[in-house]
């Protein structure tokens, strides 16, 4: 079977020469334990999901280390959070580098236990799905910012890709396996929700409702791109605000949901305060909203809100396979309901971006761009579009094609 390239390959080989252990985390099926044998194909490898390993790392975790000595490749630690103590005392006990590769899809158990246990000893990594440059095999590995020097270099990098196939890669999603031959992904976002409830949410955060917390997750995934109301997602659902707050925190956890935060401060004080929902995974959103095939996503009512989530996920993926564990994107709206689907902050300034399903640009898109002015140094700016090259708007802020991604 064909290993896919992962950008942060190159952030995992910085680290190993900073940090005696590395943690990659990640939703379940991203690609974690291929990646990670795939850089380490001669240390041993064990994984928690084996029942009776994860029984001896539990029950006497210094013997399980003991017995299961460094390097090593240890899968779903968050299994046996006890080991974080013992592999503390493993690493300060030797001066080697990269002798833990620690991978985990349960980030809400493993933080906790990493600040307790391993803080300063760890470089951490956040895998999500296949990239757009991924799956097409681009050897280019910047994060996304909409100035010349990065179209520049982006140009290097050409990348063809019709508007058939961006549609087929916003429905299938971006989970390695189903690019690794042809897959049915009906069935397998199917059993994939299947094992992410029993395995991960049942099993370790004691969610007892599971089809009320599979209803949670479809309502979620029918508000991509809005304003977060989990007050009408709880009325929705049947759930107490509480419980569903507990949800969304298991949902962002385990990289199942981002939330993406509001720009303002305090010379902005007419913006908005609430965050917008999107999904890590377009497939796994168009599945639980039941868009069955490219066709029906596309023509549909919500092709537009799929297309802005796809496009700001490609771009946090951008900052995340360079090391960036806090991707610096925010978004604009105010009382007037003036609104900036995306800024990028970088280096003291603001780069505002729109997000258009259109294949005709126009200046009235960056209209509220000035909004920005009042508050600190504008950057360049962009309508990232359907349109088929890039086109200047004005002095400051130009077309983009989805393609520049």
């Amino acid at each position: 079977m064909k290993y896919i390239k992962r950008n942060v390959e190159e952030v995992i080989k910085k680290e190993e020469k900073l940090f005696k252990a590395i943690l990659v985390t990640g939703a379940r099926q991203v690609g974690k334990t291929t990646m990670l044998k795939n850089l380490k194909p001669d240390i041993n490898y064990i994984t928690l999901d084996d029942m009776l390993l994860n029984q001896s790392a539990q029950e006497d975790p210094e013997l399980f280390l003991k017995s299961n000595k460094p390097p090593i490749i240890i899968d779903e630690v968050q299994y046996a959070p006890d080991l974080f103590r013992y592999i503390k005392i493993a690493v300060d006990n030797s001066e080697e580098k990269a002798r833990f590769y620690l991978t985990g899809s349960q980030q809400f158990h493993l933080m906790k236990n990493i600040s307790e246990s391993l803080a300063g000893r760890i470089g951490i990594v956040n895998l999500l799905g296949l990239s757009l440059r991924e799956i097409k095999e681009l050897n280019f590995n910047k994060p996304f910012i909409p100035t010349n020097e990065y179209i520049e270099e982006r140009k290097k990098y050409e990348m063809n890709i019709s508007y058939d196939e961006i549609w087929e890669i916003i429905h299938k999603g971006s989970m390695p396996a189903l690019y690794q031959e042809e897959s049915d992904s009906e069935l397998y976002y199917s059993m994939y929700v299947n094992t992410y409830i029993e395995r991960d949410v049942r099993n370790l955060t004691q969610v007892g409702d599971t089809l009320s917390f599979l209803k949670f997750m479809t309502s979620l995934a029918s508000r991509i791109g809005q304003l977060l109301n989990l007050n009408s997602v709880a009325n929705e659902v049947g759930i107490s605000l509480p419980t569903a707050q507990r949800w969304l925190s298991i949902l962002i956890s385990s990289n199942i949901v981002y939330l993406l935060e509001p720009y303002y401060n305090n010379i902005i004080k007419r913006a908005v305060k609430t965050p917008k929902i999107y999904f890590l995974d377009t497939g796994l959103a168009a599945y639980l909203t039941k868009w069955k095939n490219k066709e029906v996503l596309e023509a549909g009512t919500m092709a537009g809100n799929f297309f802005e989530n796809f496009v700001i996920i490609e771009i946090i993926k951008s900052f995340y396979n360079v090391g960036e564990l806090r991707p610096p994107v925010y978004f604009y709206r105010d009382k007037e309901k003036r609104e900036i689907d995306l800024i990028i902050e970088q280096n003291g300034e603001l780069y505002p971006v729109e997000i258009k399903k259109s294949a005709r640009p126009t200046k009235e898109m960056i209209e509220n761009f000035k909004v920005l002015e009042k508050v600190g140094k504008v950057g360049q700016g962009a309508v990232i579009c359907m349109y088929e090259k890039i086109q200047e708007l004005d002095e400051k802020n130009k077309v983009i094609p989805y393609r520049y991604l």
